[in-house]
């Protein structure tokens, strides 16, 4: 049945519809709507689906890890101050392999920040959040429907990759209502199942270690440390990156689109790429859904045919970053901060960055006289 859904409802029952059956999670602004279904399912279906609301971000973390491990998909919501007391328990979960989904609901940080106010801030915390290398996984769909396929296919990147998979959202998806058929979205799944034995249940052969320390994980030494061993290091280390590069292979996600004649691709993603929607007469698009690891080949095949490439986002530049590293070529940038995400900040940064102005866009001078309180909303 089609009805009104919103981004954060959206993500909750892509989860279930992909077999998750445990939540734990602390409440956060903008991502509390996922706690809230989570815990009305639960007790709904308190046979099939487990729900916890721990003390802080950093305990929810570790519960959706020991789940996993007992053999639930598991997942948990946050924004960026919580995705960042979660890094610690991130990185176990990538040394280990532990399938799980951690969705964070962007807002404006760092800390606090304004936590009713739409960003982009964690694309690097994504990538370099924890301690040590890794390869993580993260998509960021822009919409509801959309929302609810990509959490499917984050869920089945988790079982795949045997890893910790992220999908971003931000403010504006997560509370975008759409007209969607959540039936008919379910109907039409590809769900991999879980396929790695409980903790509590040995396999013949296959030795498991679920230790942060490197050990040996097989051969003579099977269960010691290898913390002064760097070829077992590079066997470990190597094994898990490559696996995660041949999965993130099977989800090339993204769009090319707009006017595909013009001289300038835009490049932006999540709730950026809807509000610059009215720019499609005239700029064409490449919009990410997988956002790590980046799309190197896909981004040099789009930009290669156009004069500048411009990267729209609601940070100071850290996907532009990225995509100036894959495409070996400088790019323009039009940040959008303070959760000021609108077409008349857009349309102004590009007329400025295209101009040969700077990045920065102008600030004005402080208030002399005392402002009334922030409405909620565009500021």
């Amino acid at each position: 049945m089609r009805k009104l859904v919103q981004g954060n409802e959206a993500v909750f029952h892509a989860a279930v519809a992909s077999g998750a059956s445990y939540y734990a999670g602390y409440p956060i602004s903008p991502s509390t709507e996922i706690l809230n279904i989570a815990s009305a399912y639960a007790a709904a279906h308190h046979h099939t689906f487990r729900f916890l609301q721990a003390e802080d971000e950093i305990a929810s973390a570790n519960a959706v890890i020991g789940a996993s491990l007992a053999g639930a998909k598991a997942f948990t919501a946050t924004s960026g101050p919580g995705f960042s007391l979660m890094q610690e328990a991130i990185g176990y979960a990538q040394k280990v392999g532990v399938p799980s989904v951690f969705v964070d609901v962007q807002r404006v940080g760092p800390a606090t920040g304004m936590p009713t106010m739409p960003g982009q801030g964690d694309i690097m915390q994504v990538r370099f959040g924890s301690s040590g290398d890794y390869t993580p996984i993260a998509f960021y769909p822009n919409g509801v429907e959309e929302a609810f396929r990509v959490t499917v296919d984050a869920f089945n990147a988790a079982e795949e990759s045997r890893s910790p998979v992220v999908l971003l959202s931000d403010t504006f998806v997560a509370h975008l209502n759409e007209v969607v058929d959540l039936d008919e979205l379910a109907a039409d799944l590809r769900i991999v199942p879980r396929d790695m034995p409980p903790l509590a249940r040995h396999v013949a052969g296959f030795p498991r270690f679920f230790a942060g320390v490197l050990m040996y994980e097989s051969g003579p030494s099977a269960g010691e440390p290898a913390t002064a061993d760097a070829d077992e290091y590079l066997r470990q280390y190597y094994d898990a990156k490559h696996r995660h590069l041949e999965i993130a292979g099977r989800y090339p996600l993204f769009e090319h689109g707009w006017n595909r004649g013009a001289e300038v691709l835009v490049v932006c993603y999540g709730i950026v790429s809807r509000v610059a929607a009215p720019l499609a007469a005239d700029y064409a698009l490449f919009r990410p859904i997988r956002i790590h690891p980046v799309l190197d080949d896909e981004l040099r095949d789009v930009a290669a045919g156009y004069r500048e490439v411009v990267i729209i986002e609601a940070n100071d530049g850290q996907y532009a970053d990225m995509v100036e590293l894959a495409l070996r070529r400088e790019v323009k940038r039009v940040p959008l901060m303070g959760g000021r995400i609108s077409i008349e900040a857009i349309r102004e940064g590009l007329a400025r960055v295209l101009a040969g102005g700077p990045s920065e866009p102008p600030v004005p001078d402080a208030p002399t006289e005392r402002r009334a309180p922030s409405p909620l909303g565009i500021g």
